[in-house]
């Protein structure tokens, strides 16, 4: 695609020194007769939802997405993550099989903001992306998403902004309403796996009503979601050895710190994954409207969502730098197979894992809402509102190795390990291990190792905001905006642990469990993973009993036996377990934005005008708690710290960092209706997106030298700036005469100056204008001569200058054909592709090899088609998403960003109404059983291969 950037300042030009003064208005009548006109069409269903959504993009100011009541309530879509994919230009990121984070136009979750009722959504993710599967679609009344945005919107979302809305009882035509939805559901792969839950159930309930002659609207919602959460996967582990594996001679394929060596992958994982999520969603509304010109609404949002779940299986750790390798399989200078043998200095080794986690989320909304018509031109909206995230997570690890006898006064660990293995690019690789038939022998399986590595976070925001309209009879101009906004914002994050015995060997200290026939079940592999060898499934909660008879030990924020600067140290030593301390604290942000927009109403050349031009002030402080290492020393704050357990570090001093910034934001909307069917949007803007708020922490650590040069580094960083970038739009949009739809297409670039967080050292860096507690005077340890301390290098995590452009072209077709004789004239489509481009490459370090990347969540070709059909009280349809390879993280050991392949996901739906109330539908989610595949720089170097199942639902529906 040819690379085209237009010029904000030359557009508004354009635009605005061409703008005659005439303005362009129907007449009453024929805007009564259009209103008619649209009252007399009456359709039902999926086709009514795509009717009130192009009804809503055509009104837009905006250029946007729309999808309506009817859409998400009637739709298979379990979260609202599922429903926007369907749009165009928006894909999702699978996690478990379901859609829970969106990318718009090629760009990440992280550029994506989220409001619900138009206010501020904090997240359980700990980041700036919402977890979409929070959201259950049955209480939202009305979703968009704003590609371009205007002044009066929340900065935020460099990608685009997406508005959910809840019910406005007052709104409606009916006098009340009540709708209820049960549906069973199963999964088809939840059988293959022990213990997984095979069944389960969506229920949700919905009133809306009016009272007091129309001046009060209750509405009340609930919605339930309890559903099987399985998968069968292998997962490949990041390259992070090199190793000289197959001896060749003048061999320089390597990097250039070793040309002779090989990249060898730290391992794979094989594993079954159960359990069960359950959702409940609460949403009420109260209005009161006692006139024309004054409404006042309070409303909340409650969404908590538990996750219990486990996975079993192996974990093979090659060790490649110390085990002896053979057989070697090299593709462009990777092992993607051989064979691996242990040796007496190598911890090479196959664990049978049995993992437990439990996640407990929960999001809460209020909000208080008051719009005061002051006078026939002047009208005024106060808003209040609190968002507040809370994620705990528990994580139990159940580390098993095999011994060479299980019953033996004190068990010794096979150490003759041998494993074969061959990667099979995106299909399931081959392997062997020579412990095969001990797996599954209690004989030979004891417990090793227990950890438990909790993460509770709370992110909470309080913001009020005001906005004031001025409407003028006058031409060009239609009225003025212009609010203020004031957000208060606190993140905080909670680490602890607890670990017993070790992973790679049997601990004399901590010696291994034996287990009995209670504890255990033998687990085998069905389906694709058929070939792999059974293992033994623990009870971690009877296996924990057994092994702390007298109560089991609770996890506790510590620095550890074996912390650093401890003044109270065990003699024995220990673990050090810092991070605990060092990762757990606070981020702040207050923002302060106000803006000023107008509002355009024209012609141009006798072309209709409407649109708006206008600017956001934004005022940003953020401040992180941080503990900085001042290397024991008073002078420069150290502090005595205690931890949960009583011991007491003095290494630290206690502090609070951050920076303040402001920013500008012009933005402009232009749209010309060109006939009554026809209209041009053009739209430019600067917009920004901040850091992921958990990025924003401080975790610093600084360094004097003997001469006194001051250094330090950071992974984190509360002095991040927001990523920003300049964009341009412009679509034309043609809506049908005689028929339901429209076509719509649009190109978008985006110049984009960061888009990513990478380590980089600054020069002479200020620490003491940052807030670090650093001394101005220092004594030479050597010399015992005082001199000024000098500001040295600080390496710390920042925006990276790495920017660039991203492209593309949407195209949008929508149509019911109802021009076909009956019973075809209630066949439709819904089809939506998008082309994105960047020359934003990405240089991400895999283990110890270093990989170009594209943007995070950019597919070049993203599509989505429904195909439906109404006839009569019948009604079916079948969706279809597919999107290109991306760039995204798989979780394993830890999270890796890799490479994940196309996927087409299908979906069927069908439903009929018994009466005007009832009816009954049947479903199918993920229908050709879809899994993810990724892979790191080739498809050769398998990265993840995950099976989710399909999911079947029969529901019954009434409404009244």
């Amino acid at each position: 695609m040819p690379n085209f950037k237009p010029n904000l300042l030359s557009m508004a030009i354009l635009a605005f020194g061409a703008i005659s003064l005439p303005t362009y208005a129907q007449d009453a009548s024929s805007t009564e007769d259009a209103e008619d006109a649209l009252e007399e069409v009456v359709v039902t269903g999926f086709r009514q939802s795509l009717v009130n959504a192009l009804d809503k993009k055509r009104a837009s100011d905006m250029v946007t997405e729309q999808l309506s009541a009817d859409d998400l309530g009637s739709l298979p879509d379990v979260s609202m993550a599922d429903a926007l994919t369907r749009l165009p230009g928006i894909s999702a990121v699978r996690t478990g099989g379901q859609a829970a984070e969106i990318n718009i136009r090629g760009m990440s979750g992280g550029f994506v903001f989220s409001t619900l009722n138009g206010r501020e959504q904090v997240s359980t993710s700990g980041s700036r992306s919402i977890e979409f599967d929070q959201y259950p679609s049955e209480l939202i009344s009305s979703a968009a998403v704003y590609k371009s945005p205007k002044a009066s919107l929340i900065e935020g979302g460099v990608a685009g902004s997406v508005e959910l809305e809840t019910a406005s009882p007052l709104d409606l035509d009916q006098q009340h309403t009540f709708n209820a939805n049960v549906r069973s559901m199963y999964n088809d792969r939840a059988g293959e796996i022990s213990d997984a839950v095979e069944f389960g159930h969506r229920l949700s309930l919905a009133y809306q009503g009016k009272f007091a002659g129309d001046t009060i609207g209750v509405a009340l919602g609930y919605a339930r979601l309890y559903q099987p959460s399985v998968s069968t996967q292998f997962v490949g582990l990041a390259y992070n050895n090199l190793v000289d594996v197959d001896d060749v001679e003048g061999d320089n394929d390597g990097p250039v710190n070793n040309p002779a060596a090989e990249y060898v992958s730290e391992g794979m994982e094989l594993q079954h994954r159960g359990g069960e999520e359950t959702r409940d969603g609460y949403m009420a509304a109260l209005q009161f409207e006692p006139n024309e010109s004054f409404s006042l609404k309070a409303d909340a949002f409650v969404s908590k969502f538990d996750t219990k779940s486990f996975a079993r299986g192996f974990r093979v750790k090659f060790d490649g730098a110390a085990a002896s390798i053979a057989n070697e399989q090299i593709q462009d200078n990777f092992m993607v197979g051989g064979t691996i043998n242990r040796r007496s200095n190598s911890n090479t080794r196959i664990e049978i894992v049995n993992d437990d986690n439990t996640e407990f989320d929960e999001v809460q909304n209020f909000g208080v809402n008051a719009a005061w018509q002051v006078t026939d031109v002047l009208n005024v909206t106060l808003d209040v509102s609190k968002s507040k995230a809370t994620s705990d997570f528990q994580n139990g690890l159940l580390w098993s190795l095999v011994a060479e006898d299980a019953n033996a006064d004190t068990p010794v660990l096979d150490r003759d390990i041998s494993i074969n293995y061959q990667l099979n690019g995106l299909n399931l690789p081959d392997v062997g291990f020579s412990q095969a038939d001990a797996f599954s022998d209690i004989d030979r399986v004891m417990v090793s190792k227990y950890g438990i590595y909790p993460f509770v976070h709370t992110d909470e925001v309080d913001a009020v905001r005001l906005d004031i309209k001025y409407d003028f009879d006058m031409p060009v101009l239609a009225s003025i905006e212009a609010g203020v906004r004031q957000s208060s914002r606190e993140y905080s994050r909670e680490r602890s642990v607890f670990e017993y015995g070790t992973d790679n060997n049997f601990s004399a200290a901590e010696p291994p469990l034996r287990l009995t026939s209670d504890m255990v079940d033998v687990i085998d592999w069905e389906g694709d993973f058929s070939h792999f060898p059974s293992y033994l499934a623990i009870d971690l909660d009877a296996a924990l009993n057994a092994w702390f008879p007298e109560g089991i030990p609770q996890p506790v924020k510590t620095w550890g036996p074996g912390g650093p600067g401890l003044v109270n140290a065990d003699s024995s030593g220990g673990d050090s377990y810092s991070w605990t301390m060092l990762q757990s604290g606070s981020v702040y942000e207050d923002v302060f934005a106000g803006y000023l927009m107008a509002n355009i109403d024209a012609e141009l050349f006798g072309i209709p005008v409407t649109g708006n031009i206008g600017v956001r002030m934004v005022e940003t402080e953020q401040r992180a708690t941080s503990l900085d290492d001042v290397g024991s020393e008073p002078e420069r704050g150290a502090q005595y710290i205690e931890d949960d357990v009583g011991y007491i570090s003095n290494l630290y001093a206690p502090s609070i960092k951050g920076t303040k910034y402001t920013d500008y934001l012009p933005q402009m909307n232009l749209n010309f209706s060109l006939t009554e069917n026809d209209q041009i949007r053009i739209a430019s803007a600067k917009v920004m997106s901040r850091p992921p708020i958990q990025r924003l922490a401080s975790d610093a650590s600084l360094y004097i030298s003997d001469d006194g040069e001051i250094s330090g580094n950071s992974s984190n960083s509360p002095f991040l700036k927001p990523f920003y970038a300049n964009q341009y739009d412009i679509s034309y949009e043609h809506y049908f005469e005689n028929s339901d739809g429209a076509i719509a297409v649009a190109l978008f670039y985006k110049d984009i100056e960061s888009t990513g967080i990478v380590t980089t050292i600054l020069p002479n860096f200020d620490f003491a204008s940052a807030g670090y507690g650093v001394p101005s005077k220092w004594v030479n340890p050597n010399t015992l001569v005082e001199s000024a301390t000098t500001n040295g290098d600080f390496e710390v995590a920042y925006n990276d200058e790495e920017g660039g452009f991203v492209q593309g072209v949407e195209v949008a077709y929508t149509q019911v054909f109802d021009m076909l004789p009956s019973p075809f004239d209630g066949l439709g489509a819904n089809l939506s592709y998008s082309y994105t481009e960047s020359e934003i490459e990405k240089e991400r370090i895999l283990g110890v090899s270093t990989v170009k990347q594209t943007l995070e969540g950019l597919s070049k070709n993203v599509a989505s088609t429904t195909l439906f059909w109404n006839y009569k009280d019948f009604e079916t349809r079948v969706s279809v998403r597919s999107r290109d390879k991306f760039v995204s993280d798989q979780v394993a050991v830890e999270s890796q960003t890799v490479f994940f392949s196309g996927e087409t996901v299908i979906d069927y739906q069908a439903s009929y109404n018994i009466t005007d109330n009832l009816g009954v539908m049947f479903q199918i989610n993920n229908l050709t059983d879809e899994p993810t595949r990724s892979y790191f720089n080739t498809e050769d170097q398998t990265g993840t291969i995950q099976f989710f199942g399909r999911q079947f639902f029969v529901g019954v529906t009434y409404s009244m």
